[in-house]
């Protein structure tokens, strides 16, 4: 029997939250199974994106807990064929999500291509289009109900990585998630992207916590693990302790060196004696 070497097990100590790396963005040189085994490895949840590209099988039998995962494959929120085809889309993530126990499926303003970009560029959203989102995600949630899943709907910046994507605000999310005003619909609040659209993060944690499902970080610029950027999270994690959040944070980073070094900096972050230390 192999010992687990001291250093591995210091990076296991308990955080403050749940804890979440996207093995899209981390140890890139290996296949995404092994990416998985060893992020689970260190003891982390794990988070996909489209599972149209993964083997299923491969990824539920390493036995990794997954946190979030993309809940549609194609499909929009503001037009009647888009909103078909996210409520189709998502009926067969529903299935794939069953099968590893995912319990987040993930949305976005519209369909993304390969590098991020909408499939559909719409720069002004109009009233007509508001109604629809709202309408589609009603759809959604009731979906969700179900197959007792929570839909999580992310923000996305139209700065530097989204142009063309509506309803990308983290405001925007929030107003069409409390309009809903359902369980089984609620927001994925990325840090990353509202620093770069929006700023002013506590004030934003303060509005949107309770209809978050879910918290995802990287700094900014650069998209990289906390504390290679302007963010100051060690009091994103101090207030997040003291407003009561118990859910998951996701590290949706690229490492700015070293990927073990980069999950190391992200659960330094976010644990209980680092966040009680700086209080």
């Amino acid at each position: 029997m192999t010992s687990t070497p001291a250093s591995e097990m210091a990076s296991r100590e308990p955080a403050s939250f749940p804890l979440a790396v996207c093995a899209e963005m981390v140890f890139r040189d290996r296949p995404i199974v092994e990416r998985v085994e060893r992020i689970a490895a260190l003891g982390f949840q794990v988070e996909i994106w489209d599972w149209t590209r993964h083997d299923i099988a491969a990824l539920r039998a390493t036995g990794a807990t997954f946190s979030s995962m993309t809940g549609y494959v194609t499909g929009t929120l503001a037009d009647d064929a888009g909103a078909d085809a996210l409520l189709r889309t998502a009926e067969q993530s529903i299935a794939v999500a069953a099968t590893l126990g995912v319990p987040r499926l993930n949305l976005h303003g519209t369909g993304l291509d390969a590098h991020g970009l909408p499939v559909v560029p719409c720069h002004a959203v109009t009233g007509a289009m508001w109604l629809k989102a709202q309408h589609t995600l009603t759809r959604i949630a009731d979906l969700g109900r179900r197959h007792g899943v929570t839909f999580v709907l992310e923000n996305l910046n139209a700065e530097v990585d989204h142009p063309g994507v509506p309803f990308g605000s983290a405001s925007d999310c929030l107003a069409l998630v409390r309009s809903v005003d359902q369980p089984e619909l609620r927001l994925m609040l990325d840090l990353y992207h509202a620093q770069i659209g929006e700023g002013n993060l506590i004030a934003l944690l303060r509005r949107a916590l309770p209809y978050v499902g879910e918290i995802q970080v990287a700094d900014v610029p650069g998209r990289c693990e906390p504390g290679t950027g302007e963010i100051n999270y060690p009091a994103i994690a101090r207030e997040l302790k003291r407003l009561g959040y118990a859910g998951v944070i996701g590290l949706e980073a690229f490492a700015f060196e070293d990927d073990e070094r980069a999950l190391k900096r992200f659960r330094e972050a976010f644990t209980v004696a680092n966040v009680a230390e700086a209080a």
